[in-house]
């Protein structure tokens, strides 16, 4: 069963370690299955607090994301997402 990482932006303080994240973070897919299906585009938050930008990534399994999540590149990559901006991460299973 599919599923869904997904990275709600809710505020930037560093374009810079942001710079550094997103070419890591894309890289860190190597070797692992997952398929961005979403990534930065136009956003129109209709209810909750504003996003300022969202991400999201399809898995065949909630354990193959777990597995990308915990690898060592993307907690690598994950270091300059925190000195760079607050998210919310949700990991939610697909429908049967």
């Amino acid at each position: 069963m599919a599923a869904y990482l997904v990275f709600i932006k809710e505020r930037e303080h560093d374009a810079e370690a942001m710079k550094v994240y997103s070419p890591k973070a894309g890289a860190s897919l190597q070797g692992h299955a997952g398929k961005p299906l979403a990534a930065y585009g136009a956003i129109e938050t209709l209810e909750g607090p504003e996003a300022k930008g969202a991400v999201i990534v399809e898995f065949a399994t909630m354990d193959e994301a777990r597995a990308w999540y915990g690898s060592e590149a993307y907690q690598d990559a994950r270091k300059s997402r925190f000195a760079g901006a607050d998210y919310r991460v949700l990991l939610i299973d697909g429908l049967g």
